[in-house]
């Protein structure tokens, strides 16, 4: 089952984010999540569920997407992705969150799974090119 993000997170549109974390806005994670068509890409991600109503929510497009942009910028394994995310409120806000947590938004293992359901979005090429256009 998947149910998509109603509204992606956006700090221009809605500065209330992250509360208590007053994130730059110019940050180079946030302008590469402006880049991004995640809607688009959402679009060709859920057509690769259950329509089913049953199970467990799959994570969003922008979650599964934006970790693996994250492990291919930096060269990480799973579980450094999944630290540097936990440890990182612009990482947070990249994936999608809309407020910083210190703890980690899905275990290692969800990775692989993630790997799994993108392939039919995006290829690895395609993700490691939208991770080299971060800003510097």
């Amino acid at each position: 089952m998947y149910r998509p993000a109603s509204d992606q997170a956006n700090l221009y549109e809605n500065p209330n984010l992250f509360p208590g974390a007053r994130l730059n806005p110019v940050d180079r994670w946030i302008k590469l999540a402006g880049l991004i068509e995640w809607d688009r890409l959402e679009e060709k991600y859920k057509a690769g569920f259950n329509k089913e109503k049953s199970g467990r929510p799959a994570k969003n497009l922008r979650m599964a997407l934006g970790a693996h942009i994250i492990k291919e910028r930096y060269h990480l394994s799973d579980l450094e992705t999944v630290k540097m995310i936990k440890e990182n409120p612009y990482l947070q806000f990249f994936i999608g969150m809309t407020e910083f947590t210190y703890k980690a938004p899905f275990g290692v293992s969800t990775m692989t799974w993630f790997r799994k359901r993108l392939e039919p979005v995006m290829t690895r090429g395609d993700i490691i090119a939208l991770a080299q256009r971060l800003p510097k």
